[in-house]
C-alpha cells in the first residue's frame, strides 16, 4: 500500500470545494472577530467602569468563557440549550459560540490597551467639556490602538485556526470538507496536508496585513518618540 500519492496532493491542492471551504473559514473569522471585538470592547468598559457590581459581571463572564474549551461551550450552545428551547442552526451555534469566546480574550487586550493611556489626559478632555463618550472616541481609543493592535493581530491568526473545531458541530469550513473528502477518497495524508497548507497560506497572508497595520498605527507614536529625542 503507497504510503503518499503525489498525484493525489497536486489533484487537490486546488480543489473548488476546499477552496471554498477556506473561504467559508475566513468568512467565520471575521464575523466572528467583528462580533467578539464588539463585545469585547463593551466588557472591558464594564470591567473599568468602578461599579463593582458590573466590573464583577464582566470578570465572571471572562472567568467562565476563558476558562472552559471551546469545543464544550459549542456543544453547549447546539445541543445544551435546545433542551431549554432555544435552538440555533450550526452557523449560527458556531458564529454565537467563537464571537462569546473570543470576546473573553480581546477583552483583556483591550483593557490593556485603555489602561496604557494616562489617565491625566482623560481628565483633561473631560475639563474641556467632552462628555466620556467622546473622551473614549476621540481621546481613549486612538492611543489604546496602538497597544491593542499586535496581539489583536495575533488573536485573529489564532481564531482563522480555531474555527477547524466548528467543524466538531457539522460546520461546512474547511477542515470539515477535508474530511469528508477523505472518507470519500481516502486520501488522509494528502488532503490533511492541502488543508495545513491552506491555513499556512491564510494566516501568513493575514500576517503581511498584521504588519502594514502595525506599521500604520504606530507611526504616530514612533514620530513622537523621535520628536522627544
Amino acid at each position: 500500500m503507497q504510503a503518499w500519492r503525489w498525484d493525489g496532493f497536486l489533484d487537490y491542492l486546488f480543489n473548488a470545494y476546499l477552496l471554498e471551504g477556506a473561504a467559508i473559514s475566513v468568512g467565520l473569522t471575521v464575523g466572528s472577530l467583528l462580533c467578539g471585538l464588539a463585545i469585547g470592547v463593551g466588557i472591558a468598559v464594564l470591567r473599568l467602569s468602578g461599579n463593582r457590581i458590573l466590573a464583577g459581571l464582566a470578570a465572571f463572564y471572562c472567568w467562565i468563557f476563558r476558562g472552559t474549551p471551546l469545543l464544550v461551550q459549542l456543544l453547549v450552545i447546539y445541543t445544551g440549550l435546545p433542551l431549554f428551547g432555544i435552538r440555533f442552526s450550526v452557523w449560527e451555534a458556531a458564529l454565537i459560540g467563537l464571537s462569546l469566546n473570543e470576546a473573553a480574550y480581546l477583552s483583556e487586550i483591550v483593557r490593556a490597551g485603555i489602561l496604557s493611556v494616562p489617565g491625566g489626559q482623560r481628565e483633561a478632555a473631560l475639563a474641556l467639556g467632552l462628555h466620556r463618550g467622546q473622551v473614549f472616541r476621540l481621546v481613549t481609543w486612538p492611543q489604546a490602538l496602538r497597544v491593542v493592535i499586535p496581539p489583536l493581530g495575533n488573536s485573529v491568526n489564532g481564531l482563522l485556526k480555531t474555527t477547524s473545531v466548528a467543524s466538531v458541530i457539522s460546520v461546512d469550513e474547511l477542515l470539515r470538507r477535508t474530511q469528508i473528502l477523505i472518507q470519500e477518497r481516502f486520501l488522509v495524508l494528502e488532503l490533511f496536508a492541502v488543508a495545513a497548507l491552506y491555513y499556512l497560506v491564510l494566516t501568513t497572508l493575514w500576517d503581511l496585513v498584521q504588519r502594514r497595520l502595525e506599521a500604520r498605527f504606530g507611526r504616530g507614536h514612533a514620530t513622537e518618540a523621535a520628536d522627544r529625542r
